[in-house]
C-alpha cells in the first residue's frame, strides 16, 4: 500500500531500495512483490520486475504486465484487449475469470522484464498444481456440456 500512496511523490520514489541487474538496460525498472495464486508459477515471496511503459498503445496481447490501479492496487495479469473505456486482463490460473480495468483507474503500467524467486519449490507443490489443473479441466468440461445441453434444448 505504501507504493500506491507514494508513487507520485518524488521523495518516496527516491528513497526506494535499488538493485542493479546486469541484463536490464535502457529504461526504468521496478520490482513488485507477488501475492496470491492467480499467476502461477509465481508465489508469495517472489518479485516481478517490470519495465515502465508510457502509453497503453504499447500493450501487447497475451503479454504480462503489472497494473497500478486506484481500486485493485498492484496487480499482475495478462493483457487481452483494449476497449474504449478499459482494458481486459486475465490471470494465468483459469480458476479466475477475466475482468476489465477501467482506464480511469490505471495509474502506471509495467511490462514484465524478469522475476526473482526468494523461495524454492517443494516437490509437493507441483502435485498441487496438477490437481488444480485437473479441477480447471473439469470446470471447462462442465461448462462445455452445459452449452451443448442448452443448444440441444433450444433445438427441441
Amino acid at each position: 500500500m505504501g507504493y500506491l500512496n507514494g508513487y507520485a511523490d518524488p521523495e518516496y520514489i527516491e528513497n526506494l531500495q535499488t538493485i542493479s541487474l546486469p541484463f536490464l538496460h535502457n529504461g526504468k525498472y521496478r520490482a513488485f512483490p507477488v501475492q496470491g495464486d492467480s499467476m502461477p508459477p509465481y508465489k508469495d515471496g517472489a518479485y516481478i520486475v517490470g519495465k515502465y511503459i508510457e502509453d497503453l498503445s504499447e500493450l501487447k496481447t497475451d503479454k504480462t504486465y503489472i497494473f497500478i490501479t486506484v481500486n485493485d492496487g498492484i496487480t499482475y495479469k495478462r493483457f487481452q484487449f483494449h476497449e474504449a473505456d478499459g482494458i481486459c486482463v486475465k490471470a494465468d490460473n483459469n480458476f479466475y475469470e477475466p475482468y476489465k480495468i477501467p482506464l480511469t483507474e490505471i495509474k502506471e503500467l509495467w511490462e514484465f522484464a524478469c522475476s526473482i524467486s526468494t523461495q524454492e519449490y517443494e516437490p509437493e507443490e507441483f502435485a498441487q498444481l496438477s490437481i488444480q489443473n485437473l479441477f480447471v479441466e473439469i470446470k471447462d468440461d462442465i461448462r462445455k456440456m452445459n452449452v451443448q445441453n442448452d443448444l440441444k434444448s433450444r433445438k427441441n
